[in-house]
């Protein structure tokens, strides 16, 4: 596609993803990302000329008038997203595949000075929620997530979840649904309720003889607790 029509669908994309847009109107003045992504189809275009100063003259003029910081050379795909988009940050060698949502406050960044690809990969249908720094050349597959706030630094196998710092691929196939960035566990939720049946399991295969023992120092440890929660009052 020429970058006119690339233009024209990044547009259509918008009243596709998002259910807050009620006229054709507020694109030109609510959504920093469309813009964002207007500055860079031309900046990347001249940059594919092998020019420098003018990509980078439109990129920064872009950053301005947008706080999102696209660099002229990383290779975004069709239909790309970027919802809210303060405080993005994507790197010169980064790639993102075709139909990827990014929300505010995501970095696609490097770890390395050294020259090639340090930037990472995203493929299709791939989204990334807000407040996530994807680092590294790394690969996240397609249909996967990263939840909001988490730190990847390895790859993510396609139909994955991520989350935590550092991100850990939680679920395959979790859910489908393009916005459902809200869908994930909560992980220490979990790793409680585990360990609450875990305590349970073992109190209740204790002989009973010793089941004085443990509730005395059950006690002496409720003691302590309750000194050390008072101390802070």
């Amino acid at each position: 596609m020429n970058i006119f029509s690339l233009i024209r669908e990044d547009f259509a994309n918008v009243k596709r993803n998002d259910p807050a847009l009620h006229s054709t109107f507020e694109l030109f003045f609510n959504y920093p990302g469309l813009w964002a992504l207007f500055f860079y189809r031309f900046s990347h275009w001249f940059y594919g000329k092998g020019l420098r100063f003018i990509p980078r003259f439109i990129s920064a003029l872009g950053l301005f008038l947008t706080t999102i910081d696209i660099h002229p050379a990383a290779k975004l795909g069709r239909r790309v997203f970027i919802d809210h988009g303060v405080g993005v940050v994507i790197g010169e060698t980064a790639i993102l595949g075709n139909d990827v949502i990014v929300y505010q406050q995501v970095t696609l960044g490097g770890v390395s000075t050294s020259k090639g690809k340090r930037h990472p990969t995203l493929g299709n249908n791939v989204v990334i929620g807000a407040g996530a720094k994807v680092l590294g050349n790394i690969t996240v597959g397609d249909n996967s997530k990263v939840g909001a706030n988490s730190v990847v630094v390895k790859d993510v196998p396609a139909d994955s979840t991520a989350i935590g710092i550092p991100a850990r691929v939680l679920k395959r196939g979790y859910d489908k649904t393009p916005l459902s960035h809200n869908k994930i566990p909560d992980v220490n939720k979990e790793i409680f309720e585990y360990l609450l049946k875990r305590i349970e399991l073992l109190e209740d295969a204790l002989p009973k003889t010793k089941q004085e023992a443990v509730k005395k120092k059950d006690h002496d440890l409720e003691e302590i607790y309750d000194n050390f929660i008072h101390s802070m009052d």
